[in-house]
């Protein structure tokens, strides 16, 4: 029988998954979009808190609702070669390729650049990042004390220090929203919605989920229909802390135009804002929030690709994988914040619809057996218009222009037959009609009970 869990300790979970969730790119992209969105404020925060509140809840959710040990277990849903390819790039993306050498450089640009008086980055970059990975590392190889460390000291800390910030500018905002730019003037939601993947939060869940069923579980909660009551609740808790945060932070942006101007970055709207309000002392206030957001998202990023990737790879212990990720987490982010977050883009335009379709897949599993062939066939569908998503992307970045003639036609195609695709949904109609086909077929056919499917086991 289940233990039942006191208020107190789905909090402390909540709060620790909040603080997993919320590093670098919950700070500056809502901020920046705030700026840019004006007096479309809301339709492009609804579609930000959807991608960047509602997919990484509904990953939670997915995970405890499947009843998988792990995303490679759900995902063999798929295929099992798929379910290592798809797993492994989801962890690199989120791990040592993007996100984690994110937050070591958003610390830096935003916590330290404003002290640094114009002197040369690059020496202070580096020995910032050196610092900041090697407590990642330290407070990374011992893992089972992560809710205690994160959840009962970081993220409380994190939450009274925002809300201070966020309760200044609401009762004293710095000026009206003006007119939205060029990107905001139309399709708002559609902007706003593709602009929460830059968060990764969505990817993020899929692995964080892991985390909170183990700690879950290690509390006395066993059963499949207590652990998703308890990551429900707790995910609740983080969800709804992300959704206050997110929609001040890009409040603090819209109503900071009329005194600021467009500013460049959503790091000098965060800077720019707290100097405003608080003079030096809002720096070192803003600049203790970003070393505790980033800083807990890092330690959660490390902790989980660790765990995973010693699970594919047993040969390699996890405290060598711990290691080797952070040293490269800390050489990619002295290549700058920048490049980290336009190289990011390609990848997350490919890898959200498949992790989205997943999430919902689990959801309606139940409806059509567990059919294989539905699993596959909406990943066929949203790969072939994700992956041309993708290197759009990538081409707007290369020099040339090679590429961006190469798909043109596939893009031309896409734009004038897929509904939402010039808003980046392109594959979401197409995957609901082909969710509800196949998953029919299989009903008709008998398909999903011939099934052998890990969701079916207790």
């Amino acid at each position: 029988m289940d233990k039942k869990l006191p208020l107190s300790s789905l909090v402390v979970i909540g709060t620790m998954l909040f603080a997993l969730f919320f590093g670098a790119g919950n700070l500056i992209f809502p901020a920046q979009l705030g700026q840019e969105a004006g007096t479309n404020f809301w339709p492009s925060v609804i579609g930000f808190l959807i991608t960047g509140v509602g997919l990484p809840f509904l990953g939670i959710l997915a995970i405890g609702f499947s009843g998988s040990a792990n995303l490679q277990e759900l995902a063999s849903r798929i295929h099992p070669v798929y379910a290592i390819l798809f797993t492994s790039m989801l962890y690199l993306t989120i791990g040592p390729f993007f996100a984690a050498p994110r937050t070591g450089a958003v610390a830096f640009d935003i916590g330290i650049v404003p002290f640094l008086n114009g002197a040369d980055p690059l020496i202070p970059r580096f020995i910032f990042t050196a610092i900041f990975f090697g407590i990642t590392i330290w407070l990374s190889l011992n893992p089972q004390k992560i809710a205690d460390r994160v959840g009962k000291f970081l993220s409380p800390a994190i939450i009274v220090l925002m809300l201070a910030l966020l309760a200044v500018a609401l009762f004293s905002p710095m000026g009206s929203f003006q007119a939205p730019s060029s990107s905001y003037l139309s399709g708002a939601f559609g902007k706003g919605f593709t602009e929460g993947y830059n968060t990764m939060d969505a990817l993020a869940s899929l692995v964080f989920g892991i985390i909170v069923i183990s700690i879950v579980r290690s509390m006395g909660v066993q059963s499949k229909k207590g652990i998703v009551a308890a990551t429900f609740k707790t995910g609740i808790v983080a969800a709804g802390f992300l959704g206050i945060l997110y929609v001040g932070i890009a409040y603090l942006g819209a109503s900071s135009v009329e005194s600021l101007g467009m500013l460049d970055s959503g790091g000098a709207v965060l800077t720019s804002v707290a100097t405003n309000y608080f003079g030096q002392a809002g720096l070192v206030l803003l600049g203790v929030v970003i070393l505790l957001a980033c800083l807990t998202t890092s330690i959660g990023l490390m902790t989980a690709c660790g765990e995973y990737f010693h699970t594919l790879i047993p040969a390699l212990s996890y405290k060598v994988i711990v290691s080797t990720f952070t040293v490269f987490c800390f050489i990619v982010s002295n290549i700058g914040l920048n490049n980290i977050i336009t190289y990011s883009v390609p990848v997350l335009l490919f890898l959200y619809p498949l992790a989205i379709t997943l999430m919902l897949l689990t959801f309606v599993s139940p409806l059509f057996g567990h059919a294989r062939i539905v699993y596959v066939a909406v990943t066929v569908v949203a790969m072939l218009i994700s992956i041309v998503d993708g290197l759009a992307a990538l081409a707007d970045t290369l020099p040339g222009g090679k590429l961006g003639k190469l798909i043109e036609p596939l893009t031309a195609f896409y734009s004038k037959f897929l509904p939402l695709y010039d808003s980046g949904l392109g594959w979401l109609l197409p995957t609901v009609v082909v969710i509800v086909v196949f998953g029919v077929i299989a009903r008709v056919t008998g398909m999903g009970s011939q099934q052998s499917l890990t969701a079916e086991k207790e």
